[in-house]
């Protein structure tokens, strides 16, 4: 973890079940899927600035315990973490995410 990771503060989840369902029908990423990606190294990590007017988003690029590839965008609110959308990662991501674990 870098010195200043947002995550080192992070004691859990919040599960929104409007995010969950939303995740499930569009893109077949179930909520535990998501919450594994952060308990796997390495973890991607990058601030969202274009999606943070209303409060700090940030996205990862990881891998679920079966080795899914998945985008994660979130936010923390009272140190828990916040899945908005969950998703596979694009080739681009993949690449990147490839880059990084070398």
């Amino acid at each position: 973890m870098r010195p200043d990771d947002p995550l080192d503060s992070c004691t859990g989840f919040d599960c929104d079940e409007g995010n969950v369902d939303k995740n499930w029908q569009r893109h077949h990423v179930a909520f535990w899927e998501a919450e594994e990606v952060f308990f796997n190294e390495p973890l991607l990590r990058r601030r969202d600035v274009s999606h943070s007017s209303t409060e700090p988003r940030l996205w990862v690029l990881g891998r679920t315990d079966s080795d899914r590839y998945l985008f994660i965008s979130f936010t923390i609110r009272r140190s828990l973490i916040r899945v908005i959308s969950a998703r596979d990662m694009t080739r681009r991501e993949l690449r990147n995410y490839g880059q990084a674990k070398a």
